[in-house]
């Protein structure tokens, strides 16, 4: 069995190449820049350039390409966009016209002249499938497994940052449990528009599962055999962007928080954690210090030590840190942890597959 699992990030897009067939340590596995890094990159050669951009495509992940968009017009740079692709700046179309974006239909674009087309796009199967057949890897999958983090479309007025962790609070009050993120793409929400934007651009029809990053990583942390021997786990993923902690026992939840990575001190990470798991953090200071909230799913805090693992890119904040955390490793690869969650989630949602996926992760 084969399983294409991409975990769209801020910094990187990681793809794993799963086969079930062989030892897992072997499958081909790319950490390429991120949909939104390769836009931004576009975008700031045409600052450079003093060129107009034309914004296509559709809703992807934004950070580094809003950034560069808003320095673009900034410098007095032209930009266009179709009302689809705005949206990766807001969902709200009158926002992203006030920083200066002029929105057009696709007729209009297709007639501006000497501008940079610049495609918006979370999933490229297209230019994964050219990667991977120059290095005469098969390009048929049973199965998609997709991850991406969505804030979601937040209603006027109203936080996107407590917009999305009501999200997150709703799944786990629901079902107290990682794998309970992971969704078939006929269950997704209609909030979730980035999600089901990525998900609408699968051309191939085999099974397909969606689940948000910050579970997929701590998923894929606890397939590392020392984070998974522990009786109780605190799983910290320091992404590029979200910092997202789980208390766990195996796969349930006894809380969690989440923050942005670049808004944390070294100190606060450190007070934070400690904190969630002697449940006493709250939620309005997460919150009002610039992140997104805390949740404990259980009323009181078992008084437990759980195994701390870090995992992410930013997990070098924690270097020498009095945590002193374990850096989780899973089949060998930190980098490729939220791609051997959205496997272990894939398996979660087909349970006719589970059995060879689950003994290919055994190893």
């Amino acid at each position: 069995m084969r399983i294409l699992a991409i975990d769209m990030g801020t910094g990187t897009q990681d793809i794993l190449v799963f086969d079930s067939s062989g030892a897992i340590e072997n499958s081909v596995k790319l950490v390429m820049p991120s949909a939104t890094k390769i836009a931004e990159g576009k975008i700031r050669r045409a600052t450079q350039a003093k060129r107009s951009v034309y914004l296509t495509g559709v809703i992807q992940g934004g950070g580094p390409c809003h950034w560069a968009l808003e320095d673009h017009l900034k410098a007095g740079g032209v930009a266009y966009a179709t009302a689809e692709a705005a949206r990766t700046f807001d969902d709200d179309l009158t926002r992203v016209e006030a920083i200066g974006v002029r929105i057009v239909s696709d007729e209009e674009g297709e007639a501006l002249v000497d501008v940079d087309r610049i495609e918006l796009r979370d999933l490229d199967l297209g230019a994964i499938r050219a990667a991977l057949s120059a290095f005469d890897v098969a390009v048929d999958f049973d199965g998609l497994a997709l991850g991406c983090l969505d804030h979601g479309n937040s209603p006027p007025d109203y936080s996107d940052r407590l917009f999305r962790f009501d999200h997150l609070r709703r799944v786990v009050s629901k079902e107290n449990d990682l794998c309970a993120f992971a969704c078939l793409p006929d269950e997704l929400p209609d909030y979730l528009t980035r999600a089901r934007t990525m998900l609408s651009g699968v051309d191939v029809d085999v099974p397909t599962v969606f689940l948000d990053t910050g579970p997929a990583a701590a998923l894929g942390a606890l397939q590392d055999p020392q984070v998974a021997d522990a009786e109780e786990q605190l799983v910290l993923n320091l992404g590029n962007m979200h910092a997202l902690a789980f208390h766990l026992r195996d796969t349930h939840i006894h809380s969690l928080y989440e923050h942005h990575t670049g808004e944390m001190t070294t100190e606060q990470i450190e007070d934070f954690t400690e904190r969630l798991i002697a449940g006493t953090l709250a939620h309005e200071e997460v919150f009002d210090s610039k992140g997104h909230g805390v949740f404990y799913a259980e009323s009181e805090a078992n008084g437990a030590k759980p195994f701390l693992a870090v995992t992410g890119p930013q997990r070098g904040r924690l270097r020498g840190s009095r945590l002193d955390p374990y850096f989780a490793t899973p089949h060998g690869d930190m980098m490729i942890s939220g791609c051997f969650g959205l496997v272990r989630a894939y398996a979660s949602r087909y349970p006719e597959q589970a059995e060879e996926i689950e003994a290919a992760l055994a190893g």
